[in-house]
């Protein structure tokens, strides 16, 4: 599949594409120009309050390894893991890059997570983003800053082959439906890598009233 590069206001035109049954996919290889997504790299790694967040998994609590930040509208809350993530208010460059995100998806997206790996040691577990609080039509965006990382997914019921992007600074992919019902996705560790990354992924939260 050829992807043609996308600067930060413009809309997506690029066809989803399913390179595993159930998994849909679009990215927009330099979505951001390297000017640009330096400048947001920069700015995002000084102006956002970074927690180092504990998570519950099988009844043991652990670090993250990395460092989070969940900024949203008011009323927007999320919880996984046991963690209840405290609503920060979008901080200028954030904000930004959500109005040109949502503009080029399509989808007003009310909330994102932003994650800081520090370096290659730094990692996301398999997971998929299925939690009751999140719109399950709506596309999920994330925006790479920063050094390059593999992004990995597998099958939910650990059948079939599984698939993996080299996401670049600039880079945006948005998982669309279903892909959260059928599959898992990671960013697993790289030693080798010595510089940070960071990555926005956007969100719909739905109403409390909607909400499964």
């Amino acid at each position: 599949m050829v992807v043609s590069p996308h600067r930060s206001r413009e809309p997506l035109q690029l066809q989803a594409w399913e390179p595993r049954p159930g998994l849909r996919l679009r990215l927009a290889k330099g979505w951001a120009s390297a000017a640009q997504a330096e400048r947001w790299l920069v700015e995002l790694t000084r102006e956002v309050p970074w927690k180092d967040e504990f998570v519950t998994v099988f009844g043991r609590r652990h670090r993250m390894p990395r460092r989070t930040c969940w900024m949203a509208d008011p009323g927007c809350g999320y919880r996984y893991s046991d963690l209840e993530n405290v609503i920060e208010p979008w901080s200028r460059a954030a904000g930004e890059i959500r109005a040109g995100v949502s503009a080029a998806c399509g989808v007003e997206f009310n909330s994102a997570l932003l994650n800081l790996y520090r370096d290659g040691h730094d990692s996301m577990g398999w997971h998929s983003d299925d939690e009751r609080e999140l719109d399950p039509d709506a596309s999920i965006a994330s925006l790479s800053l920063g050094a390059s990382r593999t992004f990995r997914f597998r099958a939910r019921n650990g059948a079939g082959e599984p698939f993996a992007l080299e996401l670049e600074h600039g880079d945006l992919l948005t998982m669309e439906a279903p892909t959260q019902l059928h599959w898992q996705h990671a960013l697993p560790r790289r030693l080798r890598v010595h510089e940070p990354r960071l990555n926005l992924t956007f969100r719909r939260v739905l109403p409390r009233e909607e909400r499964a």
